[in-house]
């Protein structure tokens, strides 16, 4: 009778188990799924938080600094789009590099104005950097594939390097004209740099 009766026990709190087994699983994935969401929040939060501390710290240019960056931004634009117009080899760079050719020589007439408007009158250097002059030599040697590979992935730093100047004067710049033009610069290098985003990943 005793075995019996441990038995019968036996059994029902194997099944007891059985049964609280899935329930006791589930929480547990449930509980290790809220914690990675939580987790990814937290970290997405605190990425975000890092990205607009650093826009916040970045000293905002001068009107002649952004003059002179913007200036330098659309020289740089256009020669590399020259090169690409005979050393690319995919016809959607091409495309690219003459869209470019048009919309720098744009925005170049755009800051130029603001830059004049501005009181005192401000004059743009166009002048390149070394790093730019370097550059372009590094796509003179290029050809084919190759050569459509480092103007893409340089297109994409580029213009996000021109974007954070647009959108940072924009916002926190001091002489009117070039503020204005900025803010109406920035939503067409933002479609510049999508355009030169979606040709990068083509070509991985």
């Amino acid at each position: 009778m005793k075995t019996y009766i441990w038995t019968t026990l036996t059994a029902a709190s194997v099944l007891a188990l059985a049964a609280c087994g899935p329930k006791t699983e589930n929480a547990t994935d449930s509980a290790m799924n809220s914690s990675a969401n939580a987790l990814s929040a937290a970290g997405n939060a605190t990425s975000n938080a890092i990205d607009d501390a650093a826009h916040a710290i970045t000293p905002t240019p001068t009107g002649k600094e952004f003059a002179d960056e913007a200036a330098k931004s659309d020289a740089f634009e256009i020669a590399a789009a020259k090169i690409a117009a005979t050393n690319a080899a995919s016809p959607g760079v091409k495309e690219f590099a003459t869209m470019m050719i048009a919309a720098h020589m744009e925005s170049t007439a755009k800051v130029k104005k603001a830059a004049a408007s501005a009181e005192p009158a401000i004059t743009p250097d166009a002048t390149l950097t070394k790093n730019q002059n370097d550059d372009l030599a590094e796509l003179k040697a290029l050809t084919g594939a190759k050569f459509d590979e480092e103007y893409i992935d340089g297109q994409v730093d580029a213009h996000q390097d021109a974007l954070s100047l647009m959108e940072k004067y924009a916002k926190d710049g001091t002489v009117a004209t070039l503020k204005t033009a900025a803010a109406e610069i920035a939503p067409n290098v933002q479609k510049h740099l999508d355009k030169a985003k979606a040709l990068d990943k083509k070509q991985d």
